[in-house]
């Protein structure tokens, strides 16, 4: 004699997780409410609907490495200049990554380009976006290690899984030119597919400082310039200098009040 399955086994083998887990109390619920059949399902689909979210935007925030202090919640937008301000709200809502655009933050040391791509970021996985963070250095690494072990289209295809790559401080990798050549790979391959978000302290003219060779320079600045959003973050004094001047600020006045 064969034993059916429980109604508990068949939603988890349907991966339902939230159905199984709560739709005996919610039954009692909707006897007591008197709901009809079709609120019963609708209110646990809509849980099911939520868990599978906040699931999904876990798993894509584990997997992105982002600094997870460094959100809009944590950064001053009234420092913004008014052009970044305005665009602010259109780059955390993501069709930027649907027409495979670029934001390239440039800006002084301490001015809050890393913290203003990761919180565009951290917005962008809330919905439900696939993004990457790394340091400029650490990604040149790993593909460097993926060529020399003959599999760097691999690892660029790994990548592309990702609708956004956020390059943290481009400015300061000085590559050798075996270096500099993967990461113009990567950007070549991902031009007009998918995005990349890019922090330098280097204006455009100083690229030759990272590309070396003025040739290959021209073509990375053209294919990121092609299709992106320029974001300007220059300020007469950086906004970690000044948070370090604001906590010193009492001690000072409490010595000269001695």
């Amino acid at each position: 004699m064969t034993t059916e399955p429980s109604l508990r086994m068949l939603l988890k083998s349907f991966k339902l997780p939230a159905f199984a887990a709560n739709y005996e109390d919610m039954a009692r619920a909707a006897e007591r409410e008197s709901l009809t059949h079709e609120r019963y399902l609708h209110g646990l689909a809509q849980l099911e609907a939520h868990e599978r979210y906040n699931r999904k935007v876990s798993s894509l925030l584990q997997q992105s490495k982002l600094p997870r202090e460094k959100t809009l919640a944590t950064f001053e937008q009234d420092r913004l200049p008014k052009k970044v301000r305005a665009l602010l709200p259109t780059l955390c809502e993501g069709s930027f990554l649907s027409r495979a655009e670029c934001i390239l933050a440039f800006g002084n040391p301490g001015t809050g380009k890393t913290h203003l791509l990761c919180a565009i970021s951290h917005e962008l996985i809330k919905k439900g976006h696939s993004v990457l963070f790394g340091s400029a250095a650490m990604l040149v690494q790993r593909l460097l290690l993926a060529k020399r072990e003959l599999r760097l289209s691999h690892e660029i295809k790994k990548l592309d899984r990702f609708e956004a790559l956020l390059i943290d401080d481009i400015g300061y990798v000085q590559q050798d030119r075996e270096e500099m050549e993967v990461l113009f790979t990567l950007l070549a391959e991902r031009y007009e597919r998918r995005s990349v978000m890019i922090t330098t302290n280097l204006v455009f003219s100083k690229w030759d400082q990272i590309f070396k060779d003025p040739m290959t320079t021209a073509a990375a600045v053209d294919r990121l310039v092609h299709h992106s959003v320029i974001l300007e973050l220059n300020w007469k004094c950086s906004y970690r200098a000044e948070k370090a001047l604001e906590k010193m600020r009492p001690a000072v006045e409490e010595g000269s009040d001695k």
